[in-house]
């Protein structure tokens, strides 16, 4: 893996390097990285999709590649970690706050005794305060503010010393401006060797030209399985009559009577339309297009009102400055309202419905590969790197979503094509480095051949009694993995009353972080969820010897963006539902099933309750994306494996 990624750095041919559990696959990017640093090369970004690999990079992994390096070349490359703005403080709302409503929260105004819970906003008042004396702490000894290192507080309260990027004042305007958090961590990633971030922050910095990141020589994308997924979440937008409501009233003060009606006409329009509107994708022009088009104009006239002739360059607080915020935004209300009412082909504009938010639009790329492809992989020598990138066996599905296509690909990423081959900027390499586990000897897969196929309307009672006697035979010890919450409460209720004296967590009954580390305490203890835990929890050793997948992953029928990508592969000559569907399946498969064997020591059972993984055509397709497990599709036998596995222990 290493070599791999230091012929990319030194020939500028992308690579996507599949490196399996156990890999140690960030040292096998950081070595080449930072050796490649050492000898004089440019600076080098590594994205990940999570902040649990970030945090692992800073304090574990680079610290000890640092100190690798500069033994042996007598160098020391410098590192930096760089989030979005809103993981920082916020000086002007720690020390000015906005108004009203933070005055509630600390209990200031008759605001906070007219809210519906006061106890509630006094406790978030309370980690107001504590937040705001740490924030000053921060400044003090020239620290980040950064919201990981801050004290515990709910997503409430650091609302209230942070900011959205729209409504920042900018350093020129800002009166704190001189001492910015996040301008201070800007600066220290533009002095950094090496910086690391986010796929969402790649995906700004792509969308806007190259603003957001340092000047960089390289990019080393980590998690890539996830990469299209955090872009699309990047390049998206959302909106809702309550949204636009909440922004028209902040902004009222400063706006004209006329200018304030027809915003505050404009959400009870949008309201009205989505009513009666479809929940599905929107194709053509009518109404909901028109209501679009109505919030569109009134933002346009209300942001007009609110910027006028502003002198850029002043510095501004107080009531300027909550105009000013109010300014931006009801500029993002009208950038975002144009963007739906556009309805352009490149964009999928549905609406949804949530329990209590009611009904909301939305609007996605259709495909990010352009945009990676243009502005990531043209611009500079990338490596993708993830424990499962291949799907279906090959590169070439992963490879597309991200603008590369099969013609580019060469042999490996020492090959440099001719610079006036067209395809030059975008040749890249796949290689597959393997794992040091042996899945066949660890492991066994065993598929419910025998079950009914995967109904809508619940679980069928065969599969909630086979779950039940898998976690029996495992004596806990089970991680299970459910399409839906539904399917998760309802497997937990039914094992519970089969196996009374058993353990058995459910995701949202307790923060996942207090039921992950309960699981992972207590061997016996069994922990059901959703996607989060598909690729979100390692535990390794005795505590999980089980994984239950009760059916493939498939992306919901009625999820519009999905549709719509797969009617898009199909209308230019594809198989929509094997290069998205399928795709999307293998990938969470593979992440799912790849939870069992965590080290070389681990033993246990990956059961796949859906026989269409044996029994349906792309099947196949499936299995090979999958680590290779002995598989089985005999039920006694995966039981009497884990039957083995608790006799041994006791």
């Amino acid at each position: 893996m290493a070599d791999a990624i230091a012929a990319t750095l030194s020939t500028g041919t992308h690579s996507l390097v599949q490196a399996g559990t156990g890999t140690g696959k960030s040292l096998g990017y950081l070595t080449p990285a930072l050796t490649h640093l050492a000898e004089g090369g440019a600076p080098i970004v590594i994205a990940t999709a999570t902040l649990a690999l970030q945090a692992q990079l800073a304090t574990k992994d680079i610290p000890a590649a640092l100190d690798a390096v500069e033994e042996v070349t007598g160098f020391r490359p410098t590192a930096a970690i760089l989030k979005g703005r809103t993981n920082y403080a916020c000086l002007y709302r720690t020390r000015e706050g906005l108004g009203e409503e933070q005055e509630a929260l600390l209990g200031g105004t008759e605001l906070a005794a007219a809210t519906r819970n006061a106890d509630r906003a006094s406790a978030v008042g309370a980690e107001v305060v504590m937040l705001r004396e740490w924030v000053e702490t921060q400044v003090k000894d020239k620290q980040l503010g950064d919201r990981d290192d801050a004290p515990s507080h709910t997503p409430a309260a650091w609302a209230q010393v942070s900011i959205p990027v729209r409504e920042c004042l900018g350093v020129n305007r800002c009166p704190f401006g001189s001492e910015c958090l996040v301008e201070l961590s800007r600066e220290r990633a533009r002095a950094a060797d090496l910086v690391v971030t986010n796929h969402a922050l790649l995906a700004i910095d792509a969308m806007h030209g190259g603003t957001v990141l340092p000047e960089h020589g390289a990019v080393i994308i980590d998690e890539a399985h996830d990469l299209v997924s955090r872009v699309t979440g990047a390049a998206s937008d959302e909106l809702s009559p309550q949204i636009i409501e909440r922004v028209a009233r902040r902004a009222l003060g400063w706006l004209t009577d006329e200018a304030g009606v027809e915003l505050l006409e404009a959400a009870e329009a949008l309201e009205d339309t989505l009513a009666a509107a479809e929940l599905a994708r929107i194709t053509e022009d009518g109404p909901l297009v028109r209501a679009f088009a109505q919030v569109r104009d009134a933002a346009r006239k209300a942001t007009s009102e609110l910027t006028g002739k502003q002198d850029q360059g002043r510095t501004v607080r107080g009531d300027d400055a909550e105009k000013s915020q109010a300014a931006a935004a009801v500029k993002e209300i009208f950038d975002i309202a144009e963007r739906m009412a556009a309805l352009k082909g490149t964009d999928v504009v549905w609406v949804s419905e949530r329990e209590r938010a009611g009904r909301w639009a939305h609007v996605a790329p259709l495909s990010v590969a352009g945009l990676m492809r243009e502005k990531v992989f043209g611009q500079t020598p990338t490596v993708l790197t993830s424990a499962t990138l291949t799907v279906g066996g090959e590169f070439e599905n992963v490879a597309a979503s991200v603008g590369l296509s099969r013609k580019q690909r060469v042999a490996d990423p020492g090959v440099v094509l001719d610079e006036e081959d067209d395809d030059a900027p975008w040749a890249w390499a796949g290689i597959d480095v393997g794992s040091p586990f042996d899945y066949r000897k660890q492991g066994i897969l065993y598929v419910g051949a025998g079950l009914p196929n995967p109904r809508r309307d619940g679980m069928a009672p065969e599969l909630l009694a086979e779950i039940a006697e898998l976690v029996w035979a495992a004596g806990g010890r089970t991680l299970g993995l459910f399409a839906s919450q539904r399917n998760a409460t309802e497997a937990a209720k039914h094992v519970r009353a089969q196996l009374p004296n058993m353990t058995i967590l459910c995701q949202g009954e307790s923060q996942l972080s207090d039921l992950t580390s309960r699981f992972i305490a207590d061997p016996s203890v069994s922990l059901f969820g959703t996607l989060s835990l598909w690729q979100g929890i390692d535990v390794p050793g005795e505590t999980c010897e089980l994984v239950i997948i009760d059916k493939i992953p498939f992306p919901r029928p009625d999820d519009p963006l999905m549709q719509a990508r797969q009617q898009a592969v199909t209308e230019a000559g594809g198989n929509g539902f094997m290069s998205v569907a399928a795709a999307h399946a293998a990938l969470l498969l593979a992440q799912g099933s790849g939870r069992l064997i965590r080290r070389s020591t681990d033993r246990g059972v990956v059961a796949v309750l859906d026989p269409r993984l044996v029994t349906a055509r792309y099947g196949g397709f499936l299995r090979t994306s999958l680590p290779e497990y002995w598989m089985t599709t005999d039920r006694e036998m995966a039981v009497q494996a884990l039957r083995r596995l608790q006799q041994a222990r006791d």
